[in-house]
């Protein structure tokens, strides 16, 4: 008996150990792909069946991560349906454009409109009033008009300098501030950004209701766009109503792209409520794209409302103007307001200026 001891636990050893090595499926991922993508069988023990001289093994891996590339999903124990998903392949063409043709593009777009702005501030100068002051003034925006203003310009501010840092601060901003004080700063304009969005469509909301029967396009319009409205010529005023050309094409720009930020912002501020990955993955880049062009065009709005233009600020700073400047700037508007005659204190070749 004592000779068989030895024996009998040599065997026990060895079933145990062929036990273990063809365990169950517990052992195994907890993952597993649809029937039609089946993994490949496992591989056959080497010491009993040497593996056949063919590629149906790589061609069965090939397949199985062809498949995983393609997004077909699998079987998983986690409770997000989303995990089914091993690879999202269209999240790299997503990164490829954002880093690649959007930051390159919008980059040259905001450092372009700046050099242009200050080579026109070089060449022509402030615009300044023509006639000389009457110190008489007349309203121009009431304080409910320039409340709308102000909550729409001071969110869109907020909005595009955070929605900035997101796009260009890891690059910019993040070797001056060292990784401490940048995440801080991205973490609270992350919040700011949030919340001041419903603010941006709250106020976008205000000036279209309050403006928009003012910007619908007429044939003054055609007039002051053939005369560039007198930005680059010293004594040339073409006739505008409250809005001239270019201020339709600011308002107009700010109501559809906002509107275009203002959904695609939604989509992303409540992520798979509405839409899927691959559909947000799109409207970031629209809300990204969308974004730079409207920076662009309201660096050019900012610009002419502030140093430009003479006289211009005060429209959205106190709301009263000078009644020279809105004779030059709005003829058609200040007759409209006072009812004396367009043409009136105009000297030869003089009509209504560019506004704000």
């Amino acid at each position: 008996m004592t000779n068989r001891l030895p024996a009998f636990l040599g065997a026990l050893l060895l079933a145990a150990v062929a036990v273990t090595a063809g365990g169950p499926a517990s052992a195994q991922s907890s993952v597993r792909l649809d029937p039609g993508m089946a993994p490949p069988a496992p591989a056959a023990s080497t010491l009993d069946h040497p593996p056949p001289a063919s590629q149906s093994a790589g061609s069965d891996i090939a397949d199985l991560w062809r498949g995983v590339r393609q997004g077909v999903e699998g079987y998983t124990t986690n409770i997000n349906p989303r995990a089914r998903t091993l690879i999202q392949s269209e999240g790299e063409l997503w990164r490829a454009v954002r880093n690649g043709p959007l930051s390159t593009y919008g980059l040259w777009a905001l450092g372009g409109i700046v050099a242009l702005l200050a080579l026109f501030f070089a060449v022509r100068g402030r615009i300044r009033i023509d006639g000389a002051p009457t110190g008489r003034t007349v309203e121009r925006f009431n304080l409910i008009e320039r409340a709308a203003h102000w909550l729409t310009a001071g969110s869109f501010v907020v909005l595009g300098l955070t929605g900035l840092n997101v796009l260009y601060g890891r690059h910019a901003l993040l070797p001056l501030l060292g990784p401490e004080a940048f995440a801080a700063l991205t973490h609270y304009g992350k919040l700011a950004h949030n919340f001041l969005g419903f603010s941006f469509i709250a106020g976008l909301t205000l000036i279209f209701l309050m403006w928009v029967r003012h910007n619908i396009p007429d044939r003054h319009d055609l007039t002051w766009i053939a005369k560039a409205g007198g930005l680059f010529s010293k004594g040339v005023h073409p006739p505008a109503r409250k809005f001239n050309a270019g201020q339709k094409v600011i308002f107009w720009s700010t109501i559809l792209g906002g509107a275009a930020l203002s959904f695609t912002g939604i989509q992303l501020l409540f992520p798979f409520y509405f839409a899927g990955l691959h559909d947000m993955q799109l409207f970031q880049i629209a809300h990204a794209a969308a974004a730079v062009v409207m920076v662009v065009i309201i660096l050019a709005h900012i610009y002419i409302g502030s140093i430009g233009m003479e006289g211009a600020f005060d429209a959205m700073g106190s709301g009263q103007v000078e009644e020279q400047w809105a004779r030059e700037h709005h003829s058609l508007w200040l007759a409209e307001v006072t009812g004396e005659d367009p043409t009136h204190h105009h000297g030869p070749g003089r009509g209504p200026h560019p506004a704000e």
